[in-house]
Parts: structure tokens; C-alpha cells; sequence
């Protein structure tokens, strides 16, 4: 099983988080007394800029849940389209190759859901496997390349493309003045990455990294720390601050866990796929695995870069490295992500 190919699409309109914040402010000043505070989190979470799913001046006029949600169906069939576009040709395979659709979201819903929408957009055969899979957030970056990974294991002459697409943009609660709400403006931005994934029969599974194992991993009576309250207003976050302690208490145990079943442990893992949630969860990981400075650099770039695109952060990371942070052959890297349950997803790769 192999990873043929990440292709990604971004939305056009970006900005700089100078600019995003002053839109905020101009939002919230009237009822947000502390613009310095507000300002505060948006500089403590290191991000530079973000694509938006729209204009900026267009987000004014979405007034309900719906209208938000519409305006997600619309640019999710369009950068989707493009990122699967993108992963296809990478891996030199056309729309026929493909046997398994898996579609990974926590921000927005359709039924038909988004990969039924693409079936016809994209002219994809009438013979391929839907899995549209709908909140498990930050980790179904990770958690999709598994899935498709047991897809290919079963059908080893066959090709699943996972896409992820993430417009957390249009989740935005304009009442909202918690501290969550606030951090989750400044933090999150929107895109869509596609990853092809070959089983061992098949013609174009003689590049890319193989998917040696992979690990799902679940924390009891965690359901709090991460998610979302739904609501007639849409999606309203629940970001708690134990995300990080929950990086520091359990991802050390369970990477060693995993590792030691293939007869490896942490320093054997010379490439680190890491989802970036922010710069205290990624600090956290740094702690918990004992890290070697640099190696989580492509992962703080795109943090910097891009902000935390939830499902779809990892997969850019995931690209970033493919494209241009090649590991030697033979080399082991980890894909390791956290997200709401709350659980972490680990994929064992080798180049």
C-alpha cells in the first residue's frame, strides 16, 4: 500500500492576519472591550495569514447557519474538485483509476453529501465506493489515509483518493465572545488536500512511502475537549485548554506502544508528519516524544503559513514533505494526529 500522491487546491482569498484581525475588531468592537486581549490570541497563535472560502466582505452578509452552509456546499465541490484534480495527475492516473472515494469534513453538511456532488462534477465511474465520513475533525487528515490503507489492503489492485475539505471560515459565530471562539478566529483557515492511495498490485504502486501500519487510538470520557455544540446558529466551538495536556499525557505512551510492534522506537522515525493544531499542542508533541530540534519544522511552517486547516492541515504537511523534504530510502516516518473524541491517529510509513 502506498501513497502515490498529495495534491492540495487553497482558496484565492487570502489575507494577513493583520488584516483579518482588524475585520475582527471592527466586528466585535462595540461589544468586545478588550481589543488588546483579542489581539493577544491572535498573536500567541503564530499564524501569518489564511485563506477564506469567500471575500472577506462577503462573510457580512451571511446572516444564518444556512446561508453560511450554502455558501460551503458551493466552494467545497469547487476546491475539492481541484485538490483530487491535482492528486490524480501527480500520480500519472486519470479519473477511471479510481475504485474508492473517501471524504473527510467537520465543517459544513450536504446530503448529497460533497463526494456524491463530485461524482458528476468530476465524471467519476458509476462504480465507485462513497465513504463519507462526517466529525472526526483535526484527526481525519490522518484517520482518512487509514481508512483508505484498509481499502487497498482488501482490493490490492485498486486506488482510494481521500479528500479533505475544510472551510472553517464559514463556521465563524459572530455573537460568540468566548475565548474559544476567539482563539478558533485567529487560528483556523480553510483548503482541501487529496491523497491517492495504491494498493500493492496496482501498476502505480511502485512510488511514494508505504503504509506499513497504522494506529487508532481512543481516550475514554474525553468527549468535552474538543468539538462542537450545534445549534440553530451552526457549529459553535468547543476548544478546551487540556488539548495539550492531552498530547503530553498519552502520545508518548501510545507512539512507543506502536512503534515497539514493529520493532522501532522514536529515533528510528527520521520524518515527523505532524497535524498542526497550534503552538501549544505542537510544543506538547515536541515535550512528549522528545523531539530533535528541526524535526517539526515543516509542520510549524504551514501553521505559520496557512494557519490549522483541521483535517486537511496534516495533508499539506504530508504534500510539503513529499515535494520537497524527500527522505532517504528505506527511512521511517509517522503521521501522528489528534482530534475530537478525543483520540490520536498513527501512520507507520516507510520510503
Amino acid at each position: 500500500m502506498r501513497i502515490s500522491s498529495v495534491g492540495s487546491c487553497l482558496p484565492p482569498h487570502y489575507y494577513d492576519q493583520e488584516t483579518l484581525l482588524r475585520e475582527l475588531q471592527n466586528l466585535w468592537g462595540e461589544r468586545y472591550y478588550n481589543p488588546e486581549r483579542l489581539e493577544r490570541l491572535h498573536r500567541h497563535v503564530l499564524v501569518g495569514g489564511r485563506h477564506l472560502a469567500l471575500p472577506m466582505e462577503e462573510y457580512a452578509s451571511l446572516d444564518t447557519w444556512g446561508q453560511a452552509n450554502s455558501a460551503w456546499i458551493q466552494v467545497a465541490q469547487e476546491v475539492g474538485e481541484t485538490a483530487v484534480r491535482n492528486a490524480l495527475a501527480k500520480a500519472d492516473l486519470s479519473l477511471n483509476d479510481v475504485d474508492a472515494l473517501i471524504f473527510v469534513t467537520v465543517t459544513g453538511v450536504a446530503t448529497p453529501s460533497i463526494d456524491a456532488r463530485l461524482m458528476n462534477r468530476l465524471g467519476l465511474p458509476s462504480r465507485v465506493k462513497r465513504m463519507p465520513i462526517f466529525g472526526l475533525g483535526c484527526v481525519a487528515g490522518a484517520a482518512g489515509i487509514s481508512r483508505a490503507a484498509d481499502y487497498v489492503k482488501a482490493y490490492p489492485d485498486q486506488v482510494a483518493v481521500l479528500l479533505s475539505v475544510e472551510l472553517c471560515s464559514l463556521t465563524l459565530q459572530k455573537q460568540d465572545l468566548q475565548i474559544p471562539n476567539l482563539i478558533a478566529s485567529g487560528l483556523f483557515g480553510d483548503g482541501a488536500a487529496a491523497v491517492v492511495v495504491a494498493g500493492r498490485d496496482h501498476p502505480k504502486a511502485a512510488s511514494g512511502p508505504n503504509v506499513v501500519a497504522v494506529r487508532s487510538v481512543f481516550y475514554p470520557n474525553s468527549e468535552e475537549v474538543m468539538g462542537w455544540d450545534i445549534s440553530e446558529r451552526g457549529f459553535q466551538i468547543i476548544l478546551s485548554a487540556e488539548v495539550p495536556t492531552m498530547a503530553r499525557e498519552h502520545l508518548s505512551r501510545d507512539v512507543r506502544s506502536f512503534l515497539g510492534e514493529h520493532q522501532l522506537e522514536i529515533s528510528d522515525i527520521a520524518t515527523w508528519v505532524c497535524h498542526p493544531g497550534g503552538p501549544k499542542v505542537l510544543e506538547a508533541m515536541e515535550d512528549a516524544l522528545d523531539l530533535p530540534e528541526g524535526a517539526l519544522d515543516v509542520t510549524w511552517r504551514s501553521l505559520r503559513e496557512v494557519g490549522n486547516l483541521s483535517s486537511s492541515s496534516v495533508l499539506l504537511v504530508l504534500q510539503e514533505t513529499l515535494e520537497h523534504h524527500q527522505p532517504a530510502p528505506g527511512s521511517y516516518g509517522l503521521v501522528v494526529a489528534m482530534g475530537p473524541g478525543f483520540c490520536s491517529e498513527l501512520v507507520l510509513l516507510q520510503w
